[in-house]
């Protein structure tokens, strides 16, 4: 297997993430990745589609969903108790989930994803807004925090070639 040279050749020191989802538990995952290969010197870019579009939004109301996520354990009455999915049906449970959640991510001293947002954006992660998804939920860039690019899905793939790394998130 031979590295490519030349004008096509893939950086060793970058990655791209497409970030398709907007939820509380799953933002954070591609915002500690950007930002710690960041912090290792990579040249990082987030290309948010979908439902992870609204991580972009100057205001976020970031919820947990209970529903269909089988392994959600929370930490209750000294053990880990699961939450059914018939439970996570009922109206309210995604509000009290994401009350424990948002308590625990603040009792462990773990950083919010505004706050790590705003450390990917000190770090200079490129963070692409999807241009069809902002049209498709009628988003404008207004909307979105500063310094936002908005690109479709051959903006990403351009990226995504030149990557070493790629993840699906």
């Amino acid at each position: 297997m031979s590295e490519e040279t030349g004008g096509n050749a893939i950086n060793p020191h970058t990655m791209s993430i497409i970030v398709t989802k907007g939820s509380l538990d799953w933002a954070y995952p591609p915002f500690i990745l950007s930002t710690t290969a960041a912090a290792m010197g990579l040249d990082v870019t987030m290309f948010f589609t979908f439902y992870g579009l609204p991580l972009l939004l100057k205001k976020m109301d970031l919820k947990v969903t209970p529903l269909g996520n089988a392994a959600m354990k929370m930490p209750m009455m000294g053990g880990h108790m699961v939450m059914p999915n018939l439970v996570a049906a009922i109206p309210g449970v995604d509000a009290m989930a994401s009350k424990m959640m948002k308590n625990l991510i603040k009792k462990n001293g773990v950083a919010s994803i505004d706050e790590l947002r705003e450390l990917a954006v000190e770090a200079e992660v490129r963070l692409i807004g999807c241009q069809m998804t902002m049209d498709l939920f009628d988003y404008q860039l207004e909307d979105m925090i500063d310094g936002i690019e908005v690109g479709g899905a051959a903006t990403y793939l351009e990226v995504a070639t030149q990557s070493h790394i790629n993840l699906f998130i």
